[in-house]
């Protein structure tokens, strides 16, 4: 999806440096304040506002090094405003004392959660690439760009999945949704991934596929599910296969959106689809495949329901069609950056469900080698 780039900076150090500064700030101005004020003013409690600021700027250390700095402070005023030994005094000293320990053992459990939060985190980032595999930038003739918005703060991914593959002249790849969504539904998403990667370079017809895809989420779902969850283990998915060398795309959808087609000139058609059941509902069915014209220059947007499902503050469905026809044009990493934008925007910046898309854009194919023209037999492409 276009190359990563990462941000380093040379001294990250600094900001936090410089935000250390307000906390002694504060100390010097209340102490100088309160040195100048008569004798019935008492300025000093205002002291511990430096240690309870620090933690969220510093670790435990530094909180303990403003907390004396504090304490020292208050000394100073008891000093300057007739002796420590005064009850007024010894109070005030003693809580600060007590609040700056209470702080500083705050800050050494925050950093000790964080630490555990990053570890976790970590682990979590490393599993979730490990099943989705990022896409490549190009597969034979097409030109790709993915998008994945997870429902869940600390989750990349969730119940949505895709992935693609190479086979003998042609492109396939698989868009899915599984029930539920976030980290809880991982473990049917990588079960779904795993079969569809081991099956896909077959040279089987999508059909087929299909129903390959079907008996492992049937043969999960008999193995895990309780009697409570009967039925609701299932899984929509589109399958699509498309030729280098013939203009078209052979689909097969179990219970799936049907994808946009973008034309160059702000086009945007929704190609007929025959779906079956979702994965998993236990119905036997036939799967049927779907032949459409996908010339050169078009680009294929494929999206789970996440997407259309997105709901503004109004209660409105997202309208990807409609939004489509401005980015007709665009290449496949700059329509991803729009939809992304222009999704987030419309749903207030959180989506209820996760939410996955591809673009899939068909470069321009040798003339030489394209011995089958710019029609193809529709009738026969399903039969072949």
């Amino acid at each position: 999806m276009g190359p990563r780039l990462w941000a380093v900076s040379r001294q990250p150090w600094q900001p936090t440096r410089a935000l250390l500064l307000l906390p002694v700030a504060l100390i010097v101005v209340i102490t100088v304040v309160d040195m100048q004020t008569p004798y019935s003013v008492h300025l000093g409690p205002a002291l511990v506002i430096a240690p309870a600021l620090t933690p969220s700027i510093a670790g435990p250390r530094t909180t303990a090094a403003i907390g004396a700095l504090a304490l020292a402070a208050q000394i100073l005023i008891g000093i300057t405003h007739g002796g420590i030994g005064t009850t007024n005094h010894v109070v005030q000293i003693i809580t600060l004392a007590v609040l700056s320990v209470l702080v500083v053992v705050y800050s050494a459990l925050r950093e000790r959660r964080q630490a555990q939060l990053a570890q976790v985190r970590t682990v979590a980032e490393a599993a979730q690439h490990v099943l989705m595999w990022p896409l490549p930038e190009q597969i034979g003739p097409l030109r790709i760009a993915s998008l994945y918005l997870a429902a869940e703060d600390e989750a990349q991914i969730g119940g949505d999945l895709y992935a693609a593959t190479r086979t003998d002249g042609a492109v396939r790849v698989l868009i899915g949704d599984v029930r539920g969504k976030g980290l809880s539904a991982i473990g049917e998403a990588a079960l779904l991934l795993g079969a569809f990667r081991e099956s896909a370079h077959r040279h089987i017809p999508l059909a087929e596929l299909a129903a390959v895809l079907e008996q492992s989420v049937t043969r999960y779902a008999a193995d895990l599910e309780t009697p409570e969850e009967a039925g609701e283990r299932f899984a929509t998915a589109l399958l699509v296969e498309i030729p280098d060398r013939d203009p078209v795309t052979r689909m097969t959808s179990c219970g799936h959106p049907p994808p946009l087609l973008l034309s160059p000139g702000h086009a945007v058609t929704v190609p007929s689809l025959h779906p079956s059941p979702p994965l998993g509902v236990h119905a036997p069915s036939e799967h049927t495949l779907d032949v459409f014209s996908f010339e050169p220059g078009d680009t294929l947007l494929l999206y789970t329901d996440g997407v259309v499902e997105a709901r503004d503050a109004r209660g409105r469905f997202y309208p990807l069609a409609e939004r489509a026809m401005h980015w007709t044009d665009d290449s496949p990493e700059a329509l991803m950056h729009h939809v992304r934008r222009d999704l987030l925007t419309h749903a207030g910046g959180r989506l209820g469900d996760d939410a996955a898309l591809i673009a899939l854009h068909r470069t321009a194919v040798d003339r030489r080698r394209h011995h089958h023209g710019r029609a193809a037999d529709a009738d026969t492409l399903r039969h072949g």
